[in-house]
């Protein structure tokens, strides 16, 4: 099983393509069961999900948002909701931890239910925010962190290697020698 779910972690990949076919509501619904089973500060559980598949709310979000432009039949907005999170400490500082791992679980489920999805950043921008705030129409309290789009894949795309031992510290951080740049590096 180990193995089975490495693979998966690997092979889920942003999806940017999608099929012109809506996702199945037992399938949307599975996601949000995963995003809910995510690890949460305190077991705060600040989170709340709009799910949105009418074609004229997402072309809505499509002309506001410039990274968000992708042509899926469903978008997830996970959205962080302070008032309702089970405890204080938690719904003042861990919020965007506790969604993240909610979106995190909707992409690895998503890939796992044979479905593509892409996470849209949308927190901490306020000219992003606002536009998904009013189209979704949601209250102030209610902060968008991202919007996941899903859809069956048009693309298909490799399992990603992107393990470097160079990141690896054991026990310690320590400074390393300067090593020579890698041709097109992104990091150094």
């Amino acid at each position: 099983m180990f193995v089975e779910i490495i693979d998966l972690l690997r092979a889920r990949r942003s999806i940017r393509a999608y099929e012109d076919r809506p996702v199945e509501h037992e399938l949307l619904q599975q996601l949000l069961v995963a995003a809910m089973a995510a690890p949460s500060a305190c077991n705060s559980q600040p989170w709340e999900f709009v799910v949105v598949t009418q074609p004229e709310i997402l072309d809505r979000l499509r002309s506001k948002l410039l990274f968000a432009r992708y042509n899926a039949p469903a978008a997830i907005a996970v959205c962080g909701n302070p008032s309702i999170a089970h405890n204080s400490v938690s719904r003042k500082f861990y919020w965007v931890q506790d969604c993240s791992a909610a979106t995190q679980n909707i992409l690895v489920a998503a890939a796992g239910l044979g479905l593509g999805a892409v996470w849209i950043g949308v927190y901490p921008l306020p000219s992003v925010i606002k536009p998904v705030r009013e189209i979704l129409a949601l209250p102030e309290e209610v902060t968008p962190l991202a919007l996941v789009y899903v859809g069956y894949p048009a693309e298909t795309k490799p399992p990603s290697d992107r393990y470097e031992e160079r990141r690896v510290y054991w026990e310690q951080y320590e400074p390393r020698k300067r090593r020579a740049r890698h041709k097109n590096a992104k990091y150094e």
